[in-house]
């Protein structure tokens, strides 16, 4: 089959969520399809990058650089028509022309779209071929979730924006033959009555890669990783850092906190210290896991499922999260991880495999063996060749 890819970024390096996932999803579908990718980039493509991705695209790869007065000028018109900015950010009627060319040229069987922002290229009329839109987590929902916590001027912004998104994914959900999700939790926040004909198609977790290193010293009691640039990673960070390890250190005085990750926000940055070290980029992020005791994701917004949890589980890393990221994830608390809510309970969790080494050991390899078993990218792509056969 001739299936044609639309992505909002490069899928290369993996260090976004939805990057991880497009990228092993192309590994993946590679050897059955002949893949033409269309993408876009807000940045240069470095020769590593296509390096990676290239030989997975047969039918050719297609990158529309954006640049930042056209997504300045579209956030706009997106602002004035009741578009999302979120839609606005990577519409650009340049890149529209480009891949109504490549759709021309390729004559796909089928597209797969990644992500509700980049349904706009293919609204209607566009829409005569079968597609599918992978929502993979619904961006309404945390941006709501997002305008109750953030500063009070930014609480209107922020809500009209989660209303607008809730808008559009259900407008955009009659453009698709197919659908699909990462999680039940996130199916069900979808508005669109039928909701539930959206398939969920997890991520995985490449247990080749991510190894336990049970030698490695241990340099950090408590870690935190991710995209330090993205909103619920930022929140998660601060939490940890100002209300949770000062209760952890309450038992343990001398216990170390590494954030690690790309593009640290500001205020990321300003939780530095001597008992907190921001890393930035870490250039292998397995450095980072193995350096640690107990892995801390403590999100209280966003949506989807947190690849940095599988990522450090199959690390054999004893883990430490809130329900928000457990129900997507559906681990068993004290069997295969650890989860709690609010400072003091996570902290208590986090000061309880700190303290026993022996139970800490024992949740982390059932950890291990729990993402091995439910994780895997093989499976959960096959469940995409059926929607796209």
């Amino acid at each position: 089959m001739k299936l044609l890819v639309l992505l909002s970024r490069f899928p290369y390096p993996l260090d976004k969520g939805d990057k991880l996932r497009a990228y092993h999803q192309l590994r993946c579908l590679a050897s059955r399809h002949e893949i033409a990718l269309f993408t876009l980039s807000d940045e240069d493509v470095s020769a590593e990058a296509n390096a990676a991705v290239r030989p997975l695209c047969r039918g050719g790869v297609v990158v529309h650089r954006l640049h930042r007065p056209g997504i300045a000028l579209s956030m706009a018109k997106a602002l004035a028509t009741g578009r999302p900015l979120q839609v606005g950010y990577f519409y650009d009627a340049a890149a529209h022309r480009q891949l109504e060319g490549l759709i021309a040229a390729f004559k796909p069987d089928h597209i797969y779209c990644q992500l509700i922002r980049m349904a706009e290229y293919l609204r209607p009329p566009a829409g005569r071929l079968p597609m599918t839109l992978d929502y993979m987590d619904v961006l309404s929902a945390g941006m709501a979730r997002r305008a109750t916590q953030a500063p009070r001027w930014q609480r209107p912004v922020l809500a009209l924006e989660a209303q607008r998104l809730q808008k559009y994914e259900a407008e955009a959900f009659g453009w698709f033959q197919h659908h699909t999700i990462i999680s039940d939790q996130d199916r069900q926040l979808i508005q669109h009555p039928r909701r539930n004909e959206v398939s969920i198609v997890l991520n995985g977790i490449d247990t080749d890669f991510f190894q336990p290193r049970p030698l490695a010293p241990k340099q950090y009691d408590v870690l935190f990783c991710g995209n330090m640039g993205y909103h619920p990673n930022v929140d998660a960070a601060c939490f940890l850092a100002e209300e949770i390890m000062p209760l952890v250190r309450a038992r343990h005085p001398a216990a170390r906190l590494l954030i690690a990750g790309t593009t640290p926000a500001p205020r990321v940055q300003a939780l530095a210290s001597a008992q907190v070290e921001v890393s930035g980029w870490v250039p292998d992020i397995r450095a980072a896991y193995a350096a640690a005791r107990v892995f801390v994701a403590p999100m209280r917004v966003g949506t989807g499922l947190q690849n940095k949890l599988l990522e450090a589980m199959a690390m054999q890393l004893p883990c430490v999260t809130t329900p928000l990221a457990n129900n997507a994830l559906g681990g068993s608390s004290g069997q295969q991880l650890c989860v709690a809510e609010g400072g003091e309970d996570l902290a208590d969790a986090i000061s309880t495999l700190l303290d026993d080494a022996a139970g800490a050991a024992q949740i982390a390899a059932r950890g291990l063996a729990f993402v091995k078993n439910s994780y895997n990218w093989a499976a959960a792509t096959s469940r995409l060749n059926a929607l796209f056969e």
